[in-house]
């Protein structure tokens, strides 16, 4: 499981022109499940992400998690973060889960996330999404377990 995190001034979610989803400050996630990945996964990266100290104190230390500023969370699923581009010019997605499986991983990193004290949207699962963020720093982490 792959999850890319941004701090985020603002994101918002569309699809067909129409905003679904939308947070002010906070982390937008990308997040990607691949064949194999466990529901203790999805767990594990849920805490690391609700505690990850990435936003600024009174001193201007990163030394805040989203939880402690009062911060959302906008969860998109993106498979391509599984895309494995060794070969060739055409990336393949093979190690990325098959969409039931995967829905139901990102449904339980989603849930696990809220359960630990952090207001989550979301994308539209398997749609075509139009993702906008003003990225705050930036500061973009990549995470995996």
């Amino acid at each position: 499981m792959k999850v890319v995190l941004q701090r985020v001034s603002r994101a918002s979610v569309s699809v067909g022109g129409e905003v679904v989803s939308e947070i002010g400050a906070g982390l937008l996630l990308l997040v990607g499940v691949a064949e194999g990945d466990t529901p203790e996964e999805a767990d594990w990266l849920a805490e690391k992400v609700a505690g990850l100290r990435i936003f600024e104190d009174g001193d201007g230390k990163m030394n805040l998690s989203v939880r402690e500023i009062g911060g959302a969370a906008l969860c998109v699923s993106q498979f391509t973060l599984l895309a494995d581009t060794r070969k060739g010019k055409r990336p393949s997605f093979i190690r990325a889960a098959k969409p039931p499986g995967a829905e139901r991983l990102f449904e339980r990193f989603c849930e696990r996330l809220a359960g630990a004290g952090v207001p989550v949207e979301r994308g539209v699962f398997g749609a075509h999404m139009e993702v906008s963020l003003v990225n705050d720093g930036p500061v973009t982490i990549p995470l995996e377990r």
